[in-house]
């Protein structure tokens, strides 16, 4: 027997990925939250987070394709972003980190 295959990949695009607890899902769009300089009214700055919608396509593991909305190089929050709201100050805290995994696994099976 022979069989000849031809299997469409489509075009390379680039994307940002990020951990699928990055994302607020809402019905009126995707967003998540940036964290950058902001001004008080009274013309302090301070760290704090502004909401970004983004879009998303796709998803591997934990991880979410987001393909456009975000820059290279733009820190975003990665858990609790339920919390949140635009403008809420932060302290950035690297020490707990959601899993990222490209191909988890169930510890139980």
């Amino acid at each position: 027997m022979f069989v000849q295959v031809e299997l469409p990949l489509g075009n390379p695009r680039d994307v940002i990925s990020l951990p699928a607890s990055a994302i607020n899902y809402a019905p009126y769009g995707d967003s998540v939250y940036v964290v950058t300089d902001i001004k008080d009214p009274k013309g302090n700055t301070y760290r704090g987070v502004r909401q970004q919608v983004v879009k998303v396509d796709g998803t591997r593991g934990d991880q979410v394709a987001v393909i456009s909305g975000l820059n290279p190089g733009d820190e975003v929050v990665s858990s609790g972003v339920f919390k949140l709201r635009n403008g809420a100050p932060v302290v950035i805290n690297n020490d707990v980190k959601p899993n990222n995994d490209a191909s988890p696994k169930p510890e139980d099976s």
